[in-house]
């Protein structure tokens, strides 16, 4: 379906070629400030036409608040966003009434639905991702102030070219640098760069490939890592709703995805038991927390306090412009050349979308996780179990160093 969350519920609209595309957020707390800009901000470094590496479709994305909001604060009631599409070219897609195009959904659609979008792939489209991205600006306003969560996602491979840390090999799963690097990476660090990968001689690297790839009217994947810090213990369920399932299906919900990997990921399978295990240690402000993090921050589908950290893998775009042997509806063989305008590597715009379902996903959590503690304070204590087998049901708060930060 078209809704996300539990809680905290998204539901996007909107086709690739329609009049507009948005969302409604269901379940927003009232009294989060909020404006237009705290959402334009994400929006603007999704939209196309950025620069010679996207699609040079000139779409401004601006958003406008329907309802929701009075006075700049939020009410607790749902909360409607719409962007006008002002670019359309519906007619650049008159071959997709002959042809399925090689990897898009014009066939999928059309068996399930009986009718499909005539253009530009309908909800299949990254178009429908515009109502993901502004949704996620306001759960991270919202987890941002409450608890100083800080989500950075960016490009840590291209093709073959990749960050230091992905091509590292050795009985560690990382290079001790790394876990620095995440506890310190920016999005003012990210976005220095066109490619969106904070590593100048690799985005360089990366910036050329894509190019490559743009002049001979063909395309290529890659993978965009995000880090999740100040993520509150407690977030997530035992069984199906595991915080790291619950990521996955967030990101594989994503276009174009095709892989996720979180915390030590595919490289952990290659390490014996005592060299993945995170070992527990009490940290300087007292709290308990652990020396390595393989784990990603989340045990028994539980968050540990520790950052958050996964790895999403986009396939190439489908659309190219080169001619492909493909076959027409009914089966006779035929060629097809795409127009269009299309993205030849999705990773750059593909960065705040990543952070905005990330967002999506710790704030339904936070509010699940609020609701059961809210619950248990108002039972009386447990004495009759030993000590050992009762634990308090912490209310999720800013944590002083947290506090801090949001006052930074």
């Amino acid at each position: 379906m078209s809704t996300f969350g539990t809680l905290f519920r998204v539901t996007t609209y909107g086709e690739s070629h329609c009049r507009s595309v948005g969302c409604i957020v269901d379940g927003v707390p009232p009294g989060l400030p909020l404006a237009e800009e705290d959402i334009q901000t994400q929006l603007s470094r999704r939209r196309p036409g950025q620069s010679n590496l996207t699609s040079p479709r000139n779409e401004k994305d601006q958003v406008t608040i329907q309802s929701g909001t009075e006075f700049g604060v939020t009410l607790g009631t749902p909360i409607g966003l719409q962007v006008l599409n002002q670019d359309q070219r519906p007619h650049d897609y008159s071959e997709t009434d002959l042809y399925p195009r090689p990897s898009h959904a014009d066939w999928t659609y059309l068996k399930k639905y009986g009718v499909k979008a005539s253009s530009g792939g309908g909800r299949a489209s990254a178009r429908e991702t515009i109502g993901r991205v502004a949704a996620g600006a306001i759960a991270e306003k919202y987890l941002k102030l409450a608890h100083g969560v800080e989500i950075v996602a960016f490009v840590s491979s291209v093709s073959k070219i990749a960050m230091p840390f992905i091509e590292f090999e050795d009985e560690k799963v990382f290079p001790d640098d790394f876990w620095n690097f995440l506890n310190a990476v920016t999005r003012e660090q990210v976005d220095k760069d066109i490619v969106r990968c904070p590593n100048k001689d690799v985005s360089e690297r990366m910036r050329k490939r894509i190019l490559e790839a743009k002049n001979k009217n063909d395309s290529i994947g890659g993978t965009v890592t995000c880090v999740i810090r100040n993520v509150p213990v407690g977030l997530g369920e035992p069984c199906f709703d595991k915080l790291e399932a619950n990521l996955a299906y967030a990101m594989l919900s994503l276009p174009a995805t095709k892989g996720f990997e979180i915390g030590s990921g595919f490289k952990g399978t290659t390490l014996e038991g005592h060299q993945h295990n995170d070992p527990w240690i009490k940290k300087s402000d007292g709290s308990l927390g652990t020396i390595t993090n393989n784990s990603g921050g989340i045990q028994g589908g539980i968050s540990n306090g520790e950052n958050v950290y996964f790895r999403v893998a986009f396939k190439p775009p489908a659309t190219i412009s080169q001619p492909q042997k493909t076959a027409t509806y009914d089966g006779v063989d035929g060629v097809l050349a795409a127009r269009g305008r299309h993205d030849p590597c999705v990773l750059p715009r593909a960065v705040p979308i990543v952070e905005a379902m990330a967002a999506l996903v710790i704030m339904d959590a936070v509010l699940i996780q609020k609701a059961r503690a809210s619950a248990s304070a108002l039972l009386p204590p447990i004495t009759t179990l030993p000590s050992t087998m009762i634990g308090v049901i912490q209310p999720i708060s800013i944590t002083k160093k947290s506090q801090e930060d949001t006052n930074n």
